[in-house]
């Protein structure tokens, strides 16, 4: 059977999105390093399926635009939790602190999960 797209709203480039775009009311974030939805072949139906995405690479992007604008997106909307889906590699890592970070900032109690994709496409 084909597989069908989960992806719900776009764009899903942290840099890009709005902090206040409505998508993000009583969402369930799902953020994913870059390489994960290459790597994890059943990532539409296992982690991106009835969640909001924001995608981003830990090591080439401005990390401390990532904590401005994800602080923003938990101050400014009711999100309902977020998982953070990233590789097994050291700099996928970097992001855990600044999802943290910015949910204590946020002032916000939103449960928040990990999710660690292995360099050989396995769920963790």
């Amino acid at each position: 059977a084909k597989a069908e797209s989960e992806l719900m709203h776009w764009p899903v480039q942290i840099h890009l999105v709005s902090p206040r775009a409505s998508f993000f009311n009583d969402a369930d974030l799902l953020i994913a390093a870059d390489c994960v939805p290459f790597a994890y072949a059943d990532f539409h139906r296992d982690l991106l399926k009835g969640r909001v995405l924001l995608v981003g690479c830990p090591k080439l992007d401005d990390i401390n635009a990532y904590f401005d604008k994800i602080t923003q997106i938990f101050s400014n909307n009711s999100i309902k939790s977020v998982t953070y889906a990233h590789m097994e590699v050291p700099c996928c890592f970097g992001l855990v602190k600044v999802i943290q970070q910015a949910l204590l900032d946020s002032g916000k109690d939103i449960p928040f999960k990990e999710v660690t994709i292995s360099i050989k496409g396995e769920r963790l």
